[in-house]
C-alpha cells in the first residue's frame, strides 16, 4: 500500500525532492510537501540490518498470534499486533500465496484500518520470524484486515503477470467477515493491491491534466504544490518497519512512491510486498522518508503523508513480491536542467531522472512547472529557447543535439516544453542510447505580437513583383529562385529574403509552397490525423532530421518538382527573425 507523490518548490541554494500521500488513485486529496536534500549519498550511516527468517507459511493456522511495526509519525516504528484468519492458496498469482491477517494497535483503530503507506510493514510470528509484509487490503475502504505477501517469496522475484486484485470465495468472504466485523458482502470484494499511481511534484494537477497527448505522457499522475523545509532523514532510519520510497525522478520534479521497509540485511533491503510499478530489473532511486501523520479516510483506506529524504541507493529489483534495493550503489541518472529569465526574475530548477523510461515526461513537467514557479500565472507573450541533449549512442560514441527556437502563446507554459521532450522520447526509442543531460535556457517577454505571412515577390526582368496567391512563378534550371516573402504584423511590414536551388534538368511544371515556421509540419506530425511519430533508421538519422528542422521564427519555401519518375523537393529557408512566423501560401512555378 504504497503511497503516491506530492512536492514542494526548489530554492537557488537547496534541491528538493517529493513529498509523498498514501490514498487512493481516485479519491487522496490531503497531500504534503518535502524536501530531497541532495542527489548523492546520505550523510548517516547505513540502517543495522535485520536479516530476518522467514516463517514457513504451511505451519500458519487461524488465530495464530502475530506482531509488527510501522511508522506512522517521524521514522521510529510504532508495534502492531493482530492475528492470522487464513492463508489463500496462490492469492496473489500462481504459487504465491496470501496469508490474511486482522490487526490492530493505537493507530489503526484511530483511523479504521490499514493505511496507504503500510505496504512492507514486517508481520512476525510468535516465535519473530517473519510471516511477511502488508501489501494489500480490502478493495471496499477501510478495514483492519490486510493481505500479506509471505517474505519467503520476497527475494525470489517471481516471475508471472501482476494482479490487481484478489478474489475470496464464499467461505472465504464468512471467515473475514467475521474476524473483521464487516459485512459478508463487503469481504467478498476481495483484496486490491493499493496501486501506486506515479504522483508528480512541482505542477498543479489542474495544469498537468491540460498537457497535451503524447506517448510518453502518463495521464494518472496525482499532483500536489505544497512545500517544507525539512532537510530529510537519513539512510540510518530505513530499519524493517521504517520508511522507503522508491523514486523515477527527484528534485524540481518527482515521481515515485512510498512505503514501509520490511528487511534489511548487509547492504541490501526489501520493501512494499507488491510492485511499485513492475519494471523487473530496474534503476530507481532508493530514498528514506520521514512520516507526518496518518490521514484516515470515510471513502477508501486512510493514508500517510511523508516526505523524502536524500537519495541512498538504488533499487534493483520491482518484481510481484516486492522491490529490493541496495545501500552500496547510486546509479547515474540524466539531469534535467531548466533556465529562465523574464525581465530581472530568473530561476533554474533541476530534476534527476534515475529511471530512462521517465526522462521524456519529466523534462516536459519540469520545463512547464518552471515556467508556472517564475511567470506565477498564464503569460502571454514569446519566449526565445535553446536546448541541448547530451547523451552517447548505442556504440558508446557520444552525441550532441543543440536546437534553438521561439515561441508565442498565450499561455507560453504549454507551448514550449514538448520539442525537446519529444526529442529525448525519440532518443530514447533507440536501444542502447544513453541520455546523460537535457539542458533548456529560456528568455521570456510579454509580446506576442506575431509576424504573418502576406506575399511574396519573385523576381523577373530585374525587377521585384509581387505574385499573387496561386499565381504562377518562372524559374530556370539549375539556378537559384531569388525571393522575398512579405512580413506584416502590428509593427508594420518587412521583407525576408529566401532562396531555392531549382534542379538541374527539370523541365516543365511545378509548385512552390511558401510556409511561416510556426505553420512548418516537420517530420512528425503529432496530432491524431498525422498518426503520431515517424520512425527513423539511426540514431544519426533522427539527428541530422533534428537539426535541419524549420524555426518558428523562419520561412520556409518548398519546391516540388515533378519529374518523369519521381516528384523532387528542394527547400530554402530564411534567416531567424525576432518574432514567430506563421502564414501558408501556394504558387505555381514554370521550369524552362
Amino acid at each position: 500500500m504504497s503511497t503516491h507523490i506530492s512536492r514542494s518548490s526548489r530554492s537557488a541554494r537547496q534541491r528538493r525532492g517529493g513529498a509523498l500521500v498514501g490514498g487512493l488513485a481516485a479519491v487522496a486529496t490531503a497531500l504534503a510537501g518535502a524536501t530531497v536534500a541532495s542527489a548523492g549519498p546520505a550523510a548517516s550511516a547505513p540502517p543495522t540490518g535485520d536479516c530476518a527468517t522467514a516463517y514457513p507459511i504451511a505451519d500458519l493456522a487461524a488465530g495464530d498470534p502475530v506482531t509488527g511495526k510501522t511508522v506512522s509519525a517521524g521514522t521510529v516504528p510504532d508495534p502492531f499486533t493482530g492475528s492470522v484468519l487464513g492463508v489463500i492458496e496462490d492469492g496473489i498469482a500462481p504459487d504465491l500465496d496470501m496469508v490474511m491477517v486482522r490487526l490492530t494497535s493505537t493507530e489503526i483503530d484511530r483511523v479504521g484500518g490499514i493505511w496507504q503507506g503500510m505496504s512492507g510493514s514486517p508481520v512476525y510470528a510468535g516465535d519473530g520470524r517473519l510471516i511477511g509484509a502488508v501489501a494489500y487490503g480490502l478493495s471496499f475502504g477501510p478495514s483492519p484486515v490486510a493481505g500479506v505477501t509471505p517474505f519467503a517469496e520476497m527475494d525470489n522475484y517471481l516471475a508471472g503477470a501482476t494482479t490487481s486484485r484478489v478474489s475470496v470465495d464464499a467461505g472465504q468472504a464468512r471467515a473475514i467477515a467475521g474476524a473483521a466485523g464487516i459485512t459478508r458482502s463487503e469481504a467478498a470484494q476481495g483484496f486490491t493491491q493499493l496501486r501506486i499511481p506515479y504522483g508528480v511534484s512541482g505542477v498543479s494537477g489542474s495544469r498537468l491534466a491540460k498537457m497535451p497527448e503524447r506517448p510518453y505522457r502518463d495521464k494518472t499522475l496525482a499532483t500536489s504544490n505544497a512545500t517544507t523545509d525539512a532537510a530529510g532523514p537519513g539512510a540510518d532510519t530505513m530499519i524493517a518497519g521504517g520508511n522507503v520510497a522508491a523514486t523515477l525522478a527527484y528534485g524540481d520534479i518527482t515521481q515515485g512512491g512510498v512505503g514501509t521497509v520490511t528487511s534489511v540485511c548487509g547492504q541490501r533491503v526489501v520493501a512494499f510486498g507488491h510492485p511499485l510499478a513492475f519494471f523487473g530489473t530496474t534503476t530507481l532511486g532508493l530514498h528514506p522518508a520521514s512520516a507526518v501523520y496518518v490521514q484516515e479516510d470515510s471513502v477508501g483506506p486512510p493514508f500517510k503523508v511523508a516526505n523524502f529524504g536524500p537519495r541512498v541507493g538504488t533499487i534493483t529489483d520491482d518484481h510481484l513480491s516486492g522491490i529490493t534495493g541496495t545501500f552500496d550503489a547510486i546509479t547515474p541518472t540524466t539531469s534535467v536542467t531548466s533556465t529562465l529569465v523574464h525581465g530581472a526574475r530568473s530561476r533554474v530548477g533541476r530534476t534527476d531522472v534515475a529511471a530512462p523510461i521517465a526522462t521524456a515526461d519529466t523534462t516536459a513537467i519540469q520545463i512547464l512547472a518552471n515556467h508556472d514557479r517564475l511567470l506565477d500565472g498564464l503569460t502571454k507573450g514569446s519566449e526565445l529557447q535553446s536546448w541541448t541533449i547530451a547523451g552517447a549512442r548505442p556504440d558508446g560514441t557520444p552525441f550532441t543535439l543543440v536546437r534553438t527556437d521561439r515561441y508565442a502563446s498565450s499561455d507560453l507554459a504549454f507551448e514550449v516544453p514538448f520539442d525537446v521532450a519529444d526529442a529525448v522520447y525519440m532518443l530514447g526509442t533507440f536501444e542502447g542510447v544513453r541520455i546523460d543531460s537535457v539542458t533548456v535556457n529560456g528568455t521570456v517577454v510579454k509580446d506576442a505580437r506575431t509576424w504573418s505571412l502576406a506575399k511574396l515577390r519573385a523576381k523577373s526582368g530585374g525587377e521585384w513583383k509581387t505574385i499573387k496567391s496561386g499565381g504562377r512563378i518562372d524559374a530556370k534550371a539549375g539556378k537559384l529562385l531569388r525571393l522575398r516573402a512579405v512580413l506584416t504584423s502590428p509593427l508594420g511590414e518587412r521583407a525576408v529574403r529566401v532562396k531555392v536551388k531549382v534542379p538541374g534538368r527539370a523541365q516543365g511544371g511545378g509548385f512552390l509552397a511558401v510556409t511561416g515556421g510556426a505553420d512548418y509540419f516537420g517530420a512528425v506530425d503529432f496530432s491524431e490525423e498525422g498518426g503520431g511519430f515517424e520512425s527513423f533508421s539511426s540514431v544519426d538519422d533522427y539527428l541530422v532530421s533534428q537539426r535541419a528542422t524549420v524555426r518558428n521564427d523562419a520561412v520556409a519555401v518548398d519546391l516540388f518538382v515533378e519529374g518523369r519518375r519521381s516528384t523532387k523537393m528542394r527547400q530554402g529557408v530564411s534567416a531567424a527573425q525576432d518574432r514567430v512566423v506563421s502564414g501558408y501560401k501556394e504558387y505555381r512555378v514554370r521550369i524552362r
